[in-house]
C-alpha cells in the first residue's frame, strides 16, 4: 500500500506541479524506477507470511489438545499457546537452547528429514514433579536426567507429539515419531548450520512454573507440502464434503464387523485382602444379587443392557430384559440373544 499524503503534502505537490519545479514525468519516472530492496543471502527468507500464518493456526489447534492432555495427565490445569511462529537458521536456533536440555529428535513420517521439540527443564522437571506426586516445583539447580526420569520423560513426549496428527490432517497425514532423546545442543545437527527453519515457540505455564516448548522444523521436511501451506488450501482442506455412498458402504462394513467386548457382571462384592489371600479351592464368595435378579451387560466399558442369565441348549446364554440408555433410565424390552 502506497504511502498516504497529507493535506499539507498536497498542497506543496500541486504548488510544485503548477510552478514547474517537478513535472509529472519525473513523477512517471520515479514510480518506474525499481527500488531497492535489502536481500541477506545468509538468510534467505523461504516461508512466506501466508505459509506462516497457516503453520501458526495449525499449532494453535495444537495447543489446545496439548493442554487437554497434560491437564488430565498431571491432575492439575495446563494451558499452552503459542508465543510466535517465525523463521531463522538452525545456527541461532541452536544457540538459544540452554545446556543441559530436553532436545527431543522426531521424524515426521512421510515428510523427509527429521525435527526437533526442545522443552525446557523448568517444564520438564514441573512435569516429572507432577508425576511423581509432588506439587510440581522445579528444582532451584538444573541437573541431567536420571535413567527413570529419561524413560518417563520418553513415553509422554511420544504421546504429546502424536497429538500433532490431527492438527496437520488438512495438510498432510503424518505420523511423528520420537527417534532418541539429546541433552547437548551440539550433538543435534540434524541440518546445516545457515539453513532455514521455521520456529515455533509455546508458552507452557503448569501452575506457577512457565516455560517454553520450541517446535523446530527445517525447510527441507516442510518442502514437499509447502503449496499446501496457505489460508486458502488449509480452510479448503478443514471443510469436510459429504461422504460418497461408497465410503459410507465402506464404514458400514468396518462397524458391523469390529470386535467389541461384551461382559456379563453376575455380582459385585467387597472383602479384606487377608480373607483374599487365604482364599481356597471350594470357598464360596456371596454376591450382592439375589437368584432372579438381573445382571449387568457391558459393552466396552459401559452397562447398556440386563439380563438374566440362563441356558441355551447346552450353552450358556444371557437375555436381554432391558435397555440402559445414557442417562441410566432403563427402559423394558424383551429380547432374546
Amino acid at each position: 500500500m502506497g504511502e498516504v499524503l497529507s493535506q499539507s503534502e498536497i498542497d506543496m505537490l500541486l504548488a510544485a506541479l503548477t510552478s514547474g519545479t517537478v513535472s509529472a514525468d519525473d513523477l512517471k519516472e520515479e514510480e518506474k524506477r525499481k527500488k531497492v530492496k535489502i536481500y541477506d543471502f545468509k538468510r534467505p527468507n523461504k516461508f512466506s507470511k501466508d505459509q506462516l500464518h497457516t503453520i501458526r493456526n495449525i499449532y494453535e489447534n495444537y495447543c489446545r489438545s496439548l493442554s487437554t492432555f497434560l491437564s488430565a495427565m498431571l491432575r492439575t490445569m495446563v494451558q499452552t499457546n503459542v508465543l510466535s511462529v517465525e523463521q531463522i537458521t538452525y545456527e541461532e536456533f541452536i544457540r538459544s537452547i540452554p545446556d543441559p536440555s530436553l532436545i527431543n529428535i522426531i521424524t515426521i513420517e512421510p515428510l523427509p528429514g527429521s525435527g526437533i521439540v526442545e522443552i525446557n527443564p523448568n517444564i520438564v522437571f514441573s512435569i516429572i514433579d507432577r508425576l511423581f506426586g509432588g506439587p510440581g516445583q522445579a528444582p532451584d539447580k538444573i541437573r541431567g536426567l536420571t535413567e527413570i526420569e529419561r524413560t518417563v520423560m520418553e513415553r509422554l513426549v511420544q504421546k504429546m507429539i502424536d497429538l500433532l496428527r490431527e492438527p496437520w490432517i488438512s495438510v498432510a497425514e503424518i505420523s511423528p515419531r520420537l527417534e532418541f532423546i539429546e541433552t547437548n545442543p551440539q550433538f543435534t545437527q540434524i541440518v546445516s548450520a545457515s539453513e532455514m527453519v521455521v520456529l515455533i515457540s509455546l508458552e507452557v505455564r503448569i501452575g506457577d512454573n512457565i516455560g517454553m516448548i520450541n517446535i523446530c522444523i527445517p525447510f527441507l521436511v516442510l518442502e514437499p507440502v509447502l503449496s499446501k501451506l496457505s489460508v486458502h488450501y488449509w480452510f479448503s482442506g478443514s471443510t469436510r464434503e459429504d461422504p460418497s455412498p461408497e465410503l459410507r458402504q465402506n464404514l458400514k462394513q468396518k462397524l458391523e464387523t469390529a470386535m467389541i467386548p461384551l461382559t456379563i457382571v453376575l455380582g459385585q462384592n467387597t472383602i479384606t485382602v487377608a480373607d483374599m489371600l487365604d482364599l481356597q479351592a471350594g470357598d464360596v464368595i456371596p454376591l450382592a444379587k439375589k437368584v432372579g435378579d438381573n445382571v449387568e451387560i457391558v459393552v466396552g466399558h459401559r452397562t447398556k443392557f440386563l439380563g438374566q442369565p440362563g441356558l441355551v441348549g447346552n450353552r450358556l446364554g444371557i437375555q436381554i430384559v432391558a435397555l440402559v440408555n445414557n442417562d441410566e433410565s432403563i427402559y423394558q424390552e424383551e429380547k432374546d440373544e
